[in-house]
């Protein structure tokens, strides 16, 4: 299988502008999935729930969903990508899910960071493993990887892979994917975002890049610039991911211990 990520540096409430960079991007490049980061049409600091109201979509019927729908039919791929969410009277920090088949699912973002938790409401999806060109794939949204649970409940619904969209700030998450990957022996595509953003007074965001595709053994298959919009592709080996065994005598989940757990 042929995963990638597109890191971009979008420009905050241009969505018409920050799809049409992203279709660009993606001109020529040729994977089976495509992950994008969090908001990555949008931007990410929104000053209230009323500013994420005027840019949310609805999903599947908004101009992202539809537009991504369209590049995946175009390059037949599949695409995982955040944006914001707007249904009846509640907004969601999720992922889109599409294809070249056209729409597959959404995820909302259950883990809010810090001013999101004033802009949006958690979300309220069960975890679920989607399909995707013969790979099971979990999807999670940036502050995610926070809470281990996250990653592990998605690798006991059969995950092969994690597709991760984010705008990261804080520096602990590419190592901790790795730990990530460890744990529960699947390969994860964290696609991150570059630039900055100054819209909250004393609150200014530098987004640190460093997208990445691991492999289950924590290995670094790939890792993108700090600051620098591109794309990268590597291929991968779903078996490893299916091989959950570390020794002919240890495996990570028949060996857990639930009795003892809290």
């Amino acid at each position: 299988m042929r995963v990638g990520f597109v890191q971009n540096n979008p420009v905050f409430g241009n969505v018409q502008k920050n799809l049409a960079r992203v279709e660009k991007l993606l001109e020529g490049q040729s994977a089976d999935l495509f992950v994008l980061p969090e908001l990555f049409a949008t931007g990410y600091q929104f000053k209230n729930k009323k500013e994420v109201q005027g840019l949310a979509e609805q999903v599947p019927e908004g101009t992202t969903t539809n537009a991504l729908t369209s590049v995946a039919k175009k390059n037949n791929t599949f695409i995982i990508a955040g944006l914001a969410e707007i249904d009846k009277n509640h907004v969601y920090n999720s992922a889109v899910i599409t294809g070249p088949n056209g729409y597959i699912g959404k995820y909302r973002k259950i883990h809010l960071f810090d001013t999101e938790k004033a802009c949006f409401d958690p979300g309220n999806l069960p975890l679920k493993v989607f399909d995707i060109a013969g790979a099971k794939v979990g999807v999670m949204i940036c502050f995610d990887w926070r809470f281990p649970e996250t990653a592990r409940s998605l690798a006991l619904l059969g995950a092969d892979l994690i597709a991760h969209p984010s705008n990261l700030v804080l520096a602990h998450c590419p190592q901790a994917m790795i730990t990530r990957c460890l744990e529960n022996r699947v390969f994860a595509v964290t696609a991150d975002r570059v630039g900055k953003e100054d819209r909250i007074e004393g609150e200014a965001l530098k987004f640190m890049g460093k997208s990445q595709v691991v492999d289950p053994d924590g290995n670094i298959l790939v890792r993108a610039s700090e600051t620098e919009e591109e794309i990268q592709i590597v291929e991968i080996d779903l078996e490893k991911a299916r091989d959950k065994f570390l020794t002919p005598h240890n495996h990570i989940f028949e060996d857990r211990r639930e009795d003892l757990y809290c």
